[in-house]
């Protein structure tokens, strides 16, 4: 018996890859639409409330963190078209052209009423569905949106209460990924001044400015784990792991804003100048991996130690070079070296500290040593 070609063999695992981390969702999107159709049928007087199971799904397939605002928009939606669909099968019955019409007018509608995109989408699907489920239909009905009213509630209830997500996975995931690409940028700016490659360099501070987005994701993800937290008691024990990475979330932005200080003054650096002296390559790549032990940290908060160690050694090197070579454009470099550092430090106290303290120690008494002539940049410089 002949087996099967390697790649053959290989799709049921790809399948399986890609189906498991939507399996829960999948399972959760099916029973809350079952679960609002046997509801609706229960509390409103019809044996079709497909709007219900309609509405439910939309409100799941919408993140986590929206859905309260997306459910109001859905039932926005659902008034808008289902108005606009029934002015039309009264005056000019139903068909390919009235359906084409009645999308139209519903979607224009809900755009002059500021709608966003659900509520302009949704209403053009309820102007849709009432022409094709019910083409008989005449005169306005309101069990249509108390029918999409109980579909966002069993949404809610459903999402809320018996499948919430992980707020802890959520914060956690969303912290990885930008100390994963904060850490890489790191190690390739060192890489670019340690070989005086400007192109190097050019990649590292794109890779620096694209970290806007995961830190964007991370905000909104902290958001969605508090919300989850507050409603959803089986959840409540993550509050300590989403504590860490909320109170550390400021000081990760300001080094993520030093660090494309960074990349920039080391690209004009590589462009104009032999590779960068012994020690510089070393203090950045020392930050990098004070980068890996912080987000390690958040898990194991003993580990701090650790940080501070890194952290502290890079500001130490920074400070040693400048002392041998106080160079204009390499002072530049080492004050972020120093900056991102002081960040790195403060961002480590506070994972296990109480919350931000009212002031702030100076990045000096924090790293020690002394500072660089002119004084380092801010560490909340923008980029």
């Amino acid at each position: 018996m002949r087996s099967l070609p390697i790649r053959a063999r290989s799709v049921p695992r790809s399948f399986g890859r890609r189906l498991r981390p939507r399996a829960l969702l999948i399972l959760q999107t099916a029973f809350a639409a079952v679960a609002a159709w046997y509801l609706a049928s229960w509390l409103l007087p019809t044996d079709s409330p497909a709007f219900a199971s309609i509405a439910t799904v939309i409100s799941l397939s919408a993140s986590y963190g929206r859905r309260r605002r997306q459910a109001a928009e859905l039932i926005a939606g659902v008034v808008v078209g289902l108005a606009v669909g029934d002015l039309i099968v009264s005056f000019i019955g139903t068909g390919p052209l009235q359906i084409g019409l009645m999308i139209m007018l519903a979607m224009g509608a809900a755009l002059l009423l500021g709608g966003g995109e659900l509520l302009v989408s949704e209403a053009a699907i309820s102007a849709l569905l009432l022409a094709s489920i019910d083409p008989g239909t005449s005169g306005f009905s309101p069990d249509r949106i108390l029918e999409a009213l109980i579909g966002g509630a069993v949404a809610l209830t459903v999402g809320t209460l018996f499948f919430p997500p992980d707020p802890g996975v959520l914060a956690s995931r969303a912290a990885q990924a930008v100390f994963g690409r904060l850490g890489w940028t790191l190690e390739q700016v060192a890489e670019a001044l340690s070989a005086g490659d400007p192109e190097r360099a050019e990649h590292a501070l794109a890779a620096a400015r694209d970290i806007d987005g995961p830190l964007a994701l991370l905000h909104e993800e902290l958001i969605t784990a508090r919300e989850v937290t507050r409603f959803s008691p089986p959840r409540a024990r993550a509050r300590t792991v989403i504590g860490r990475h909320a109170r550390t979330e400021p000081q990760i932005d300001f080094a993520v804003r030093n660090t494309r200080v960074l990349a920039r003054n080391a690209l004009r650096y590589t462009r104009s100048r032999l590779p960068a002296p012994d020690g510089l390559p070393e203090a950045i790549e020392e930050l990098s991996q004070a980068i890996w032990a912080l987000a390690a940290q958040h898990e194991e908060p003993e580990r701090g130690d650790e940080v501070r160690a890194l952290a502290v050694g890079a500001a130490n090197r920074a400070t040693e070079l400048f002392e041998r070579e106080p160079d204009l454009a390499l002072t530049e470099i080492l004050g972020q070296v120093r900056s991102i550092a002081a960040d790195l430090v403060r961002a480590s106290d506070r994972v296990a500290a109480a919350p931000e303290p009212a002031g702030e120690r100076p990045t000096e008494e924090l790293l020690g040593g002394s500072g660089l002539a002119g004084g380092a940049p801010l560490a909340s410089q923008a980029a």
